[in-house]
């Protein structure tokens, strides 16, 4: 065992046991951390407010917060970037994560207080490594180098105390200086706003170098791979980084990209999946063959609201005591951070309880309803995958939005996909995503009955780069920008399909 393991397997052995705690004690957990984030916050200007102070139970602080999104809660954010202190977390908030989301044209600035970076965006990075050295004990990961590739935007002063910039950014810029000995590339470039500069300078650095892992957006970095192995001149990263064994992934669905990556290692690569993003770091899938598992004690007390019940401002809410399995729930949570019963967007599944596993379904925004099929992205993937298995195809990225019924038409979704691979025939494609659409989804099936609601799905091709031209033209390459895989609406397809 190398140095980096011992120092690793020496804290990564009590960290181990305080994980698996969580399968019989998320409730205490969960609870006992709610209690210290009303008890720290019982100051602050929402405190107040809300009269955090009296609040003895976890149904006293359900009755008098309601739930709120970014515009809801923006306010209290709004205060935060003037300066003003103690509004939502104790003290002076210096660095806000700017995010756009995956459409949204205006940007949201996401507190990231001291207590969240320390306690649970670098914390979740810990024991992302500690989960996979306990599982593999004889690997080699630490004698080399992480690279990472995160957002492309440079950190920017809002005023002499208040700064902003990707989250990846802030990560970088706050690490300390001894991490740098374990990531690559070097923070000048790291934090480097133009992506295709940015790109170049990591190939030419990183080719090298005994690159172990890497750790980003599978999209993004499939674009940086690809060019790498070009530079190099060589077919598979294996003989670029020979030491190459680990892969961790978050950001967006990996079931598209998982076939390229093993392509891209013959020698065989480990995967795992994180969920992090800029309001806090969720989910690590501690074993390679589960579903990620929900991080306790991050400083994030969750809430889970059925998908019936969201733009209630006092919906019904679940917490880990009493969510139930193949449900699905949109995420609320409450954190070190400044975040008061903040809906994030997404939606999860949980699988297991025992410890609390989950899948990401998708977003609450981003869904095709316009018929009343009801369609998420869980199913879309499932769909996805299903096509490429049987007309040996592979996805590059994909969009899909109605095509609303007209007097001479009937409504169906128009499918805009590039491809890395062209599918052996494009209509067996529709066929098969249509089969499985129908075989997941009742309300689908319902609706595509004899074709008397919905038509058949189109199946347009895309060209080549027509998504990264897209992204780029939006000033939204790299990072964590992504492509709306699903809209009720089809503002994003037709302004894809003017470019295609």
């Amino acid at each position: 065992m190398n140095f980096y393991n011992k120092i690793v397997d020496l804290y990564g052995a009590k960290r181990i046991a305080q994980i698996e705690r969580y399968s019989s004690q998320a409730s205490d957990i969960q609870h006992n951390l709610f209690s210290d984030l009303i008890s720290k916050a019982s100051s602050t200007a929402i405190g107040k407010e809300y009269d955090f102070k009296s609040v003895k139970s976890y149904a006293d602080f359900v009755a008098r917060v309601p739930v709120r999104d970014y515009v809801a809660f923006h306010p209290y954010i709004e205060r935060m970037l003037k300066g003003e202190s103690n509004v939502c977390w104790p003290g002076n908030v210096q660095w806000f994560a700017k995010s756009s989301g995956t459409t949204d044209a205006k940007s949201k600035f996401i507190p990231v207080t001291t207590d969240a970076l320390k306690q649970c965006h670098y914390r979740g990075a810990q024991d992302v490594v500690i989960c996979y050295v306990a599982a593999h004990p004889q690997t080699e990961l630490l004698k080399g180098r992480c690279l990472t590739l995160g957002g492309s935007k440079e950190i920017s002063k809002m005023s002499s105390k208040i700064q902003t910039g990707d989250l990846s950014a802030i990560l970088i810029g706050n690490a300390p200086l001894w991490s740098d000995l374990l990531k690559t590339p070097k923070r000048n470039i790291a934090l480097l706003a133009k992506w295709e500069e940015k790109l170049e300078k990591i190939v030419n650095s990183t080719i090298g170098q005994n690159v172990t892992w890497l750790a980003g957006v599978p999209s993004w970095f499939l674009i940086l791979l690809k060019h790498l192995l070009e530079v190099a001149g060589k077919e598979n990263l294996q003989q670029v980084w020979p030491n190459l064994e680990l892969f961790i992934h978050g950001g967006i669905n990996f079931t598209p990209y998982r076939e390229q990556y093993k392509q891209l290692c013959p020698n065989g690569i480990h995967f795992m999946e994180t969920y992090n993003a800029s309001e806090g770091f969720f989910g690590i899938q501690t074993q390679e063959d589960a579903n990620m598992q929900l991080m306790m004690d991050y400083g994030i007390f969750y809430e889970f609201v059925p998908l019936s019940e969201i733009g209630n401002p006092f919906p019904h809410t679940y917490t880990v005591d009493n969510v139930e399995l193949d449900t699905d729930y949109a995420v609320v949570i409450s954190t070190n951070g400044g975040l008061w019963r903040y809906m994030i967007g997404d939606t999860i599944r949980f699988t297991s309880l025992n410890p609390h596993r989950f899948i990401i379904i998708g977003r609450t925004k981003h869904y095709i309803n316009a018929f009343g099929e009801e369609l998420m992205i869980a199913n879309a993937e499932y769909a996805l995958r299903k096509a490429c298995e049987q007309t040996d195809a592979e996805i590059r990225e994909y969009t899909a939005a109605p095509v609303f019924m007209d007097i001479k038409n009937q409504g169906c979704h128009e499918w805009l996909i590039e491809f890395d691979k062209q599918p052996s025939s494009t209509a067996k494609f529709a066929e098969v995503l249509d089969n499985a659409l129908r075989e997941v989804n009742s309300d689908y099936d319902a609706k595509r009955y004899k074709n008397i609601t919905l038509a058949a799905p189109k199946l347009t091709i895309a060209r080549s780069g027509l998504f990264y031209d897209w992204l780029k033209s939006k000033d939204k390459l790299g990072g964590q920008n992504k492509v709306p895989r699903l809209s009720n609406n089809r503002e994003y397809i037709d302004s894809l399909l003017k470019i295609n």
